[in-house]
């Protein structure tokens, strides 16, 4: 059977536009791409890339307030949302401009437009035309979610928040994983009043016990009204915003009301079901470690099979997809010891195993200490950092790395290199600290604090 294309991908995203790009620039395979949103994706155009860009913009009324203790003479504004959401959308266009230019480059035919599966080798634009191609990848990523009780109260999901005209004067923020609390300190530090509710008993679940309470006492100093085993019981519109009453009991009008309880994989409405491919109780599409789905011709990578939901590994994924299929070189990803950071401030960083996963998997070591680093207590600030190893007593390996400290991503970004090739601690203990920097005490910790 003669196909229009060799592969159709069907998402722009960052793993899609990889795997389009590795498929067609270095494996000469005839590519098209389809992309009913702008390219870049969640990442790029309401993710990782412009949140970042605003933890940057909130953390410096923080750093003047720095620069005053240490003898520069500030006199900072007011924050100009208007004038940062301007070059935050000239970046956001630029980056999308480079996508473009790179899928042209590499001679991916590129459709702006909702598509479809039809049959495990036909994919249907929502132009009407229909296109066939030999394999199909599934790149649609995922999207928020909220509860839908609240779906039709005009609440706010974290992409509504990149496009707001104007800062709200308070926000209420329902959540507690990494995407709610983020916005919390990003907000927090452009000067909006913050409140925080969080049904469970502590933020970030699922990451370090020690590390989450750390960062939530950290929240909490810095003036977010941070609410555990609270929810919103009831909203309503009222003048200034919308009225909230908590499970708690409090009651208060909020400017803004954001949603930030989790996302969702973005298969509705695609057709996977009719052809036979597998999704799982979220809506996630079930694949094997080379990405193919139960239909021989379809692939899927990134969040969209909600395996580890990281822009990284997505690239990864599309990466391995395009070598496997097109590049006679087979590989599946691996998934072990994936580093990821949480962008609150102070930010958490962490590579291998909890405290938690470590008890629960065996013996443990756990070295830790917390402590005021010189650069804000000099400032007169009360903050305190944190390190963590989870150590194998066994075999010695460093199993775990956990770090809340600014600039924490950068750190356990070398961290994880050490982890994945097996380090022990002896050779953390061998490495010459570099002084003075926070990082030292990785290598510092000489004794356990306690055994898990």
């Amino acid at each position: 059977m003669t196909f229009d294309h060799d592969l159709f991908v069907i998402g722009g995203g960052s793993g899609g536009v990889r795997a389009a790009r590795i498929a067609a620039g270095e494996h000469g395979a005839r590519v098209a791409l389809a992309e009913a949103d702008r390219m870049g994706g969640t990442c790029v155009i309401r993710g990782c890339v412009p949140k970042k860009l605003m933890v940057f913009a909130s953390s410096y009324r923080a750093a003047m307030a720095d620069a005053a203790a240490y003898g520069w003479q500030v006199q900072p504004g007011a924050f100009d949302w208007r004038a940062f959401r301007a070059k935050l959308d000239a970046e956001l266009d630029r980056l999308e401009a480079a996508y473009r230019g790179g899928l042209k480059s590499a001679g991916v035919a590129v459709f702006d437009c909702r598509a479809t599966v039809a049959d495990p080798h036909t994919v249907a634009l929502a132009d009407g035309r229909r296109v066939t191609a030999k394999h199909i990848l599934i790149a649609t990523g995922g999207r928020p979610s909220v509860p839908p009780a609240v779906a039709g109260a005009g609440v706010l999901t974290s992409d509504d928040i990149f496009r707001l005209e104007t800062l709200p004067r308070s926000v209420l923020i329902v959540g507690g994983g990494f995407i709610a609390c983020e916005f919390a300190c990003i907000l927090n530090g452009m000067g909006v009043d913050v409140t925080q509710f969080y049904r469970g008993a502590q933020i970030l679940r699922g990451f370090d016990d020690e590390a989450r309470g750390h960062v939530a006492e950290a929240m909490r100093a810095q003036g977010i009204k941070l609410l555990t085993g609270a929810d919103a019981a009831e909203l309503k519109p009222a003048e200034g915003g919308t009225w909230v009453r908590a499970t708690t009991g409090e009651v208060r009008v909020f400017e803004k009301v954001v949603y930030a309880t989790g996302r969702a994989p973005n298969t509705g409405g695609l057709g996977l079901e009719a052809i036979g491919v597998a999704l799982g109780g979220r809506g996630e599409v079930i694949v094997d470690q080379w990405s193919q789905t139960a239909v021989p011709s379809v692939y899927a990578v990134g969040d969209v099979t909600d395996r580890i939901n990281l822009t990284p590994v997505a690239i990864r994924e599309g990466h391995a997809f395009a070598d496997t299929v097109f590049g006679a070189r087979p590989r599946p990803v691996d998934h072990a010891l994936v580093a990821s950071a949480v962008f609150t401030q102070p930010e958490l960083g962490t590579v291998g195993l909890t405290e938690e996963e470590a008890r629960a998997a065996g013996p443990a070591e756990i070295y830790s200490t917390a402590f005021r680093p010189m650069q804000s207590a000099f400032a007169g600030r009360p903050d305190k950092v944190m390190m963590k190893l989870v150590v194998d007593p066994a075999s010695r390996r460093v199993l775990g790395c956990q770090i809340v400290a600014p600039n924490a991503g950068e750190m356990i970004q070398l961290a994880a290199i050490a982890v994945k090739m097996g380090a022990t601690k002896e050779e953390f203990d061998q490495t010459v600290a570099v002084h003075p920097t926070m990082a030292e005490e990785l290598v510092t910790m000489r004794k356990p604090v306690r055994t898990a």
